[in-house]
């Protein structure tokens, strides 16, 4: 049994597939396989997969095929399920990881067993003097955010502790996502990474960001763009997810304004980009499918751990518009 899984979810991926696997060769860390879990791809995917499977000897490859797109969450989801190794290694198919990326997510999981993820170094691949992601932060307008995005590469040297893990490069301990439970595949796709690792944190779990294990980020490369109706749809009705789920009631109250103001601001930004039909459609569909959310048993959460978390939530909302300013400023 491999130590690591790499789980690399594929819907349609096949124009950076290979290279995003062949980035895997050259790793440090060598007691790993890879778990490639294709979506019902309807381009030359499934083709590819096959002719990997027949004649790859160099890595330890095997394909999970699905007859229709279950989305990220139930994707992965499916690659969880069949895996038991020690750590998982989610990996977006539009990436390209550096040599020692594997070693070093490793390492530093390592050092705790309280650690339940931990977020390499993501690199624009567009422009690689730029950060795509450092881990993720959440504010109290309700806005996850891409800690350093736009911002220099050079300026990320130092470890530290993060809201959540982005899945599209991180590292997962296997026992507590089996404690916790996996992706929410009522999300199907967006914020299904900022929920999980919510959960892990209510109960106390660590979060780190580790800046020696670096990877290469094309973006959207899936969904096709930044912003387009789908990922507004869904972005939307996932944060309403989000936020009932993990949030108490009192929390809920407590941040109402900052959060109503946070929605009135993103509708503007909608509507002057074309998209606030899909937007507010996304939101009538989280409130419309309320009831059918898993919510957290707040029973079972130390009071503690919820008043450490919306201090992160106060302090991320600072940190998003220090970093909003300093990234528009020159």
């Amino acid at each position: 049994m491999s130590k690591v899984t790499i789980i690399i979810p594929n819907y349609n991926g096949i124009d950076f597939l290979k290279d995003c696997i062949e980035s895997l060769r050259y790793q440090s860390y060598k007691n790993f396989e890879v778990l490639i879990v294709d979506n019902g791809s309807k381009d030359k995917s499934v083709e590819y997969l096959k002719c990997l499977e027949s004649y790859e000897n160099n890595l330890n490859i095997k394909v999970i095929y699905l007859d229709e797109n279950l989305g990220f969450a139930g994707g992965v989801n499916v690659g969880l399920a069949a895996s038991d190794s020690e750590f998982i290694i989610l990996l977006n198919n539009d990436t390209e990881v550096f040599p020692d990326y594997v070693e070093m997510l490793v390492n530093a999981i390592e050092k705790s067993d309280k650690i339940f993820a931990v977020n390499p170094l993501m690199i624009n691949a567009h422009n690689k003097e730029l950060v795509d992601d450092a881990g993720d932060g959440y504010s109290l307008l309700g806005w996850g955010y891409q800690i350093g995005v736009g911002e220099r590469v050079k300026d990320f040297t130092k470890k530290r502790i993060v809201f959540s893990a982005c899945a599209g490069a991180s590292i997962y301990r296997k026992s507590i996502l089996d404690e916790i439970g996996y992706f929410d595949e009522m999300h199907f796709a967006y914020l299904e990474d900022m929920d999980l690792s919510f959960r892990a944190r209510l109960r106390g779990y660590i979060i780190g960001f580790e800046p020696k294990a670096k990877v290469y980020h094309l973006g959207s490369a899936t969904s096709g763009s930044k912003y387009n109706s789908f990922k507004v749809r869904l972005a939307a009705r996932n944060n309403i997810y989000l936020i009932y789920k993990n949030m108490t009631n009192f929390q809920i109250a407590f941040n109402f304004f900052p959060l109503f103001v946070g929605t009135m601001i993103k509708m503007g930004f909608f509507l002057k980009k074309g998209f606030i039909k899909d937007y507010i459609t996304g939101l009538i569909e989280g409130f419309r499918n309320l009831k059918e959310c898993d919510r957290v048993d707040f029973t079972e959460i130390k009071k503690s751990n919820i008043l450490a978390l919306e201090g992160e939530i106060i302090f991320g909302t600072f940190e998003y518009v220090y970093r909003f300013i300093k990234r528009h400023s020159g």
